[in-house]
């Protein structure tokens, strides 16, 4: 298809300008159609349309240039995006991908004609206040009080909040999809993954065991072990929000004398070793530095034959915390690396590796499901955590497909064992 231009108002108004410098940095034509705060507008009629409401997004962008100063200005509603976000999103990483722009770098006289253009707009100044909705941690990385105020930035929004994005089981990791019938639901997906991790830890009916839930959410693997598989389960969560919304799901379910949620450390646990253990998507909040600890608490709180399973996510490139949207938004000192590299540090700390499950594309319909439950609730999420929490899920979510769909990001499931022929 070829690309139309507006050329009787490329270079005019704010948008013409904007054009013009931006020109050097996208390798060309903006890849969106952007519409500025004075009606002017530039770039191909039929890309993305993108509008800046407000000089704001500049000033944000002169600071903190790229994704975080976009996103500051997205979830405010300086900035907003026309359509469908993931299709826009989608588009421009692909001129991007296309133009090898991540090579680009601004010349002196292209940042002096950047600075010349903000003085000359009205936007250059002092940093704008970050937007609420951007985390605050404070401390040293990874003590045990930062983790919790890390961990409630992200999860004690509230649990009719996740009830909004979320299956009935409330499960917050990858699904396992075993089937492509249209009846088969999220419900399903996780409900098959949670026996796909009970059955791999070695779950029996007809033994008495004890199972240790390392970072349980809201519970659904705890719950799911106890009722199906007749295990005694501890599950620990530092959140607050997610231990009272397990406690009552239990009670409610009669469960009191087989799941035990803790508020509780990973570095806490007292009283291990347990029959077999599992760690769904939390090894990513531990830090890098501190993934030998996490793995020592899970090897020393098993018994000799134990199994040990650790669901958790991957990434290459240069942002193992997931960008600096997601650092500044969603999950602050969170830390990804490719899966080889976790598999090392788990035999290193004294597990013996059985199998390696990659659950990508599993993780691309999950979010799938998870965003088109979001928007049929998006008024009420509105209503419950106000616009700027409604953007800035809405951002993540897509953004968080895409890194799946398109490789940057991956889960898996590493199955070990604690082996006395490791000693």
């Amino acid at each position: 298809m070829t690309t139309t231009i507006d050329r009787s108002i490329q270079g005019a108004g704010v948008a013409g300008r904007l054009s013009e410098i931006l020109s050097p940095l996208v390798g060309g034509e903006l890849p969106v159609r952007l519409t500025a705060w004075d009606g002017s507008a530039a770039g191909p009629v039929d890309a993305p349309k993108v509008t800046l409401h407000s000089a704001n997004v500049l000033r944000r962008l002169l600071w903190n240039p790229g994704e975080l100063g976009a996103a500051q200005a997205y979830v405010l509603g300086e900035l907003d995006v026309e359509g469908d976000l993931g299709e826009a999103l989608t588009h421009v990483w692909k001129v991007s991908a296309e133009r090898g722009l991540g090579s680009i770098s601004p010349s002196p006289s292209v940042i002096l004609a950047a600075v010349k253009a903000a003085r000359s707009l009205g936007v250059f100044g002092r940093p704008l206040p970050p937007p609420v909705s951007q985390a605050r941690v404070k401390g040293r990385l990874h003590s045990m009080s930062r983790d919790r105020a890390a961990i409630g930035h992200h999860y004690d929004l509230s649990n009719d909040f996740y009830s909004l994005i979320l299956d009935q089981n409330m499960a917050y990791s990858s699904g396992y999809w075993t089937s492509d019938a249209p009846e088969y639901t999220l419900e399903d997906s996780q409900k098959d993954k949670l026996d796909l991790v009970c059955r791999k830890i070695g779950l029996d009916r007809a033994r008495w065991q004890r199972l240790l839930d390392v970072g349980c959410g809201w519970g659904s693997l705890s719950v799911h072990a106890a009722r199906e598989y007749g295990a005694h389960v501890v599950g620990v969560t530092i959140s607050a929000e997610q231990k009272a919304f397990v406690d009552a799901r239990v009670r409610s379910l009669g469960l009191e004398d087989r799941v035990e949620i803790r508020l509780q450390d990973y570095r806490e646990i007292p009283d291990g070793p347990y029959d077999a253990v599992a760690s769904i998507e939390m090894g990513e909040h531990v830090g890098e530095d501190n993934y030998p600890t996490y793995v020592k608490a899970l090897h020393d709180n098993v018994i000799e034959g134990g199994r040990v399973l650790i669901q958790q996510m991957s990434r290459t490139g240069p942002h193992p915390g997931g960008g600096p949207f997601i650092e500044s938004f969603i999950a602050p000192d969170m830390y990804m690396r490719p899966v080889g590299r976790t598999v090392a540090m788990i035999e290193e700390g004294g597990l013996e590796v059985l199998d390696v499950q990659a659950l990508r594309v599993h993780y691309v319909r999950t979010v799938d499901s998870w965003i088109e439950t979001f928007e049929s609730n998006f008024d009420r999420v509105v209503e419950l955590v106000g616009m700027e929490v409604a953007r800035v899920w809405r951002l993540y979510l897509v953004g968080g497909g895409m890194a799946f769909r398109d490789g940057r990001m991956g889960v898996d499931q590493i199955l070990s064992v604690r082996s006395s022929c490791l000693r």
